[in-house]
């Protein structure tokens, strides 16, 4: 397990530059920032000249890549158009957006798989046609259109919730916005797990495990749920990633100042230090991921053993 782990960090290297460089390459070549600081008018060519020598626009696009990844192996993901460090952007948009994906997370895989339990083991019954109808509804459906329903009837309607998110961004009041950046991801899960089960349900080990009497709670939990997991951990494992940079519209509705506020803000003000720092730790984010995803595998499956 050890030498596989190793082998796979090493091979995160090459991704993580591969993919840093991409995203650089595409913010510094699809815009003018220095035409976003002068607002509507356009900048004069001495002030235009003077930003650029100021920020280090001024130089190869491959060597203001190497300044950069040098920084930020120190640490210093550079500083914002607004003088403002990113890292301090970072301290403050991160937390709130951990908050939001964890309150996503949860509701996607507690609400997902027990959904999924329940139709795979029951399908084709009325139960299992009304899930998987109401899935494909939610799965239909933008989730800018759910997240202004949800706060137009629960926030200004009935008064329920509050229509926007206080600065601090407590769980209690994030748990709306999570089920708004979750309904797609956990109809996916709702469906994956339904998939699995059903398709398990017919496995040699099963029918052996009911044979020798095992009781029915313990042979779905212990059989045939910890073996149906591994496509559904895959999809939650990689998801992770995708809902907290994906998390621009729910931000956006509900007034969040999270990761997705500030990469709105960036690529708006055409901020590349904002926007390619945020980037930079959503990769390292899918990256470890990815990682934990895979060494799952074998604490799911006994089978799979890492040399």
């Amino acid at each position: 397990m050890g030498r596989y782990v190793v082998r796979r960090l090493l091979q995160m290297i090459p991704v993580f530059i591969g993919a840093t460089l991409l995203i650089f390459l595409m913010v510094n070549v699809m815009g003018d920032p220095i035409a976003g600081l002068c607002g509507d008018r356009q900048c004069d060519p001495a002030t235009a000249a003077q930003l650029k020598r100021e920020f280090g626009l001024d130089k190869p696009v491959w060597q203001q890549y190497l300044t950069y990844m040098g920084n930020v192996f120190t640490g210093d993901f550079g500083t914002a158009f607004n003088g403002q460090k990113v890292t301090e952007l970072m301290s403050t948009a991160f937390p709130v957006t951990i908050r939001l994906t964890v309150v996503a997370i949860v509701i996607e895989v507690v609400v997902g798989i027990a959904l999924g339990v329940i139709t795979g083991l029951k399908r084709g019954r009325p139960i299992d046609t009304t899930v998987l109808l109401l899935t494909l509804i939610v799965i239909s459906i933008p989730t800018f259109v759910t997240g202004l329903l949800l706060q137009l009837l629960l926030g200004v309607e009935w008064g329920w919730i509050k229509p926007s998110v206080s600065t601090d961004a407590t769980f209690s009041e994030l748990i709306v916005p999570g089920l708004v950046l979750a309904s797609v991801s956990l109809a996916y899960v709702t469906r994956l797990t339904r998939t699995s089960i059903a398709e398990n349900r017919r496995s040699d080990y099963v029918r052996t495990a009911v044979a020798k009497g095992l009781p029915r709670r313990r042979v779905i939990i212990r059989h045939l749920l910890r073996n149906s997991l591994i496509p559904v951990v895959t999809f939650i494992g990689t998801d992770i990633g995708a809902l907290m940079g994906g998390a621009i519209v729910t931000e956006r509705i509900f007034n969040i100042h999270g990761v997705g506020f500030q990469l709105y803000q960036g690529i708006v003000h055409q901020n590349t230090q904002t926007v390619v720092g945020f980037v930079t730790i959503l990769v390292l984010v899918f990256l470890v991921a990815n990682l934990l995803v895979d060494l799952l595998y074998a604490v799911l499956d006994p089978r799979i053993r890492y040399a």
